[in-house]
């Protein structure tokens, strides 16, 4: 498969399932959004923009799949996400979805 398909299909899925995309990333480890802008762009080669990302964690938030918690780290206030119970539910769905179709 040549690296612009390979690169246009991940970007396509990326848009399509941000959000289950962004619960998997946090359900790896705890993060905070500069930290999932970095991990989107080092896993998937996507730029993910401050303007898809906020929107996207606030309605997770208000779904229940997501928490976030207010840390302080070296003088600095950061906004914490953490996968919820649900959200990790939501996720292994996914991958079982996922193993079938394939």
């Amino acid at each position: 498969m040549s690296e612009s398909f390979k690169a246009a299909i991940v970007q396509r899925v990326f848009r399509n399932f941000l959000d289950v995309m962004l619960l998997r990333i946090v359900h790896a480890e705890p993060m905070w959004g500069y930290k999932i802008i970095k991990q989107v762009k080092e896993q998937y080669g996507v730029r993910l923009r401050h303007g898809a990302l906020y929107p996207t964690l606030n309605t997770l938030e208000r779904k229940g799949l997501l928490r976030s918690t207010k840390e302080t780290k070296a003088g600095r206030i950061r906004k914490v996400y953490k996968i919820t119970l649900k959200g990790t539910k939501l996720v292994e769905a996914y991958n079982e979805v996922l193993k079938e179709q394939m």
